[in-house]
């Protein structure tokens, strides 16, 4: 559980008042996974689909890029293939409305465990600055493989892991020796 003491001032009489703010400490991870699985297996018994994120990314980045140069999108089989046939709107996926209740569920979750604030989360030697560079490179990164591997961590770790997929769990060996070899690296930031 995290204590934090916040000072405001009073614009008006210049009085300061502290307040104590009280975090409610984190899920624990054990319980966390299980409940995890368990919303995996009632996508599968609930959707017939398992989870995921990068399709999601990628049916609005056709519809955006359809919506903004549609000659190209039509032509190009990567956006085609998202957009499909016109018969259906591309919106209406699976994908599409997990990854909006995604965030209205972490929005929620933030609020009831007190931790919906805008900050930005870095060790003490590195400038928010370099923060966002870096994130901004790693998820880059991370979308290019997300494509490259066919599907992102959601997809190929949990449902393809879930289905024993050889090619998930490669996956997932490569990220978590990826993450290793590239800790030592960036590791002296956060301490």
């Amino acid at each position: 559980m995290t204590i934090l003491t916040e000072t405001l001032k009073n614009e008006k009489t210049a009085e300061k008042t502290t307040h104590i703010v009280v975090e409610k400490p984190y899920s624990n991870p054990y319980y966390t996974g299980f409940g995890l699985g368990l919303v995996l297996l009632a996508a599968f018994v609930i959707m017939g689909r398992g989870l995921g994120a990068s399709g999601a990314i990628s049916t609005v980045t056709a519809v955006t890029v359809n919506a903004v140069a549609p000659e190209h999108a039509q032509s190009n089989e990567f956006f085609r293939g998202y957009i499909g046939d016109g018969t259906t709107n591309p919106l209406k996926d699976w994908l599409v409305f997990e990854i909006i209740g995604v965030l209205v569920g972490g929005f929620i979750s933030g609020a009831l465990a007190g931790r919906n604030k805008i900050t930005v989360e870095k060790g003490p030697r590195v400038s928010t600055r370099t923060r966002f560079i870096y994130a901004f490179v790693g998820g880059s990164l991370m979308g290019i493989g997300a494509k490259i591997a066919r599907g992102c961590t959601s997809g190929q770790a949990l449902t393809g892991g879930a289905l024993l997929n050889v090619g998930s769990w490669a996956f997932m060996l490569a990220v978590f020796a990826g993450g290793y070899a590239v800790a030592y690296f960036v590791r002296r930031q956060w301490i």
